[in-house]
């Protein structure tokens, strides 16, 4: 899977309002994220550990 395909996982509309404030956040830094560094596996590890982050952050809200 290539970095660019990756982005559809930082997509947020679908979610509930307090759900999106949170992935918002990440959406925006991966999207920039692809606009700034070089295409390749360092940029593609970037954006894996970044989705597991956000996951988390996710996670986290709903229990809040």
């Amino acid at each position: 899977m290539d970095e660019d395909s990756l982005l559809r996982y930082f997509t947020y509309a679908h979610l509930p309002g307090k759900l999106q404030k949170v992935s918002r956040l990440f959406g925006d830094l991966a999207r920039e994220l692809c606009e700034t560094l070089p295409s390749g596996s360092e940029r593609e590890m970037a954006l894996r550990k970044l989705l597991e982050a956000k996951d988390c952050a996710v996670r986290a809200a709903l229990d809040a």
